[in-house]
């Protein structure tokens, strides 16, 4: 999906719904989800931040609040994840493949509260003009560390109950904006580890032309199994952060 056929009057509109969307109230519920999305909901109300990685948030409050929208919708080949690839100017996580989502501004509220869901759907309709008004928030993980960024990030877990095109916003902060099928993600043949120039090693999903790695991957590799959606996979396959279709 993108947002070449949207004229400039509908996306200030719909910029203008997000806008007011984020700034009501936001709840999270989980009623309504189709049937496949309901593993998913039920997995999030009882992993632990240790079951999803071993970066956990400092004890000491260390670390900047943040949040990243995991937004599942439903497209021509099924169950899909919505995400992007950061500019390669970026200072953190330059040219990577994430989940859209960022730091908590303090007009999004309580760190500790819906804080959170304001921000994830904010830097969402910031980075690709989705319209929050469509998403339906049915779940949050636990908050995880990412050491290099010094971000504490909380995953908001989203239904696209009503899509809307997406694009890049703004091309210095997003280079793209994309959906991967999540039949893709569960196939073996697109799992290795992906091996970090530094030495360190994780998950990686090798989707079209994208090497999905780090957090990111370390997330998505996480639900999967949660959900009881992974298939056996080779993690002694290895990539390179280089690799290309």
């Amino acid at each position: 999906m993108t947002g070449a056929g949207q004229s400039s009057d509908q996306a200030a509109e719909h910029g203008a719904a997000g806008r007011r969307a984020v700034a009501m109230p936001i709840e999270v519920d989980g009623r309504g989800l189709p049937r496949w999305l309901g593993p998913v909901r039920d997995a999030a109300e009882s992993v632990e931040a240790r079951q999803l990685s071993r970066f956990l948030p400092p004890a000491d409050g260390r670390g900047r609040p943040s949040a990243v929208l995991v937004l599942f919708g439903e497209g021509a080949r099924g169950p899909e994840l919505l995400l992007m690839e950061r500019a390669s100017s970026l200072r953190s996580h330059a040219g990577q493949p994430s989940f859209p989502g960022g730091a908590l501004d303090p007009e999004d509220g309580d760190p500790q509260g819906d804080g959170r869901l304001r921000a994830a759907l904010r830097e969402a309709e910031e980075e690709t003009g989705l319209d929050p008004t469509g998403v339906q928030v049915f779940g949050v993980l636990p908050s995880l560390y990412i050491p290099v960024s010094g971000f504490v990030v909380t995953p908001v877990l989203g239904w696209w109950r009503r899509p809307t095109p997406v694009a890049p916003v703004d091309p210095a902060e997003t280079a793209r904006v994309f959906t991967v099928p999540v039949s893709d993600l569960t196939d073996p043949t697109n799992r290795a580890m992906a091996v970090h120039p530094a030495g360190h090693v994780g998950p990686a999903f090798m989707v079209g032309s994208a090497l999905v790695w780090g957090f990111t991957a370390g997330l998505i590799d996480r639900i999967l199994h949660y959900a009881g959606w992974e298939r056996p996979w080779d993690r002694e396959r290895r990539v390179p952060l280089d690799w290309h279709a």
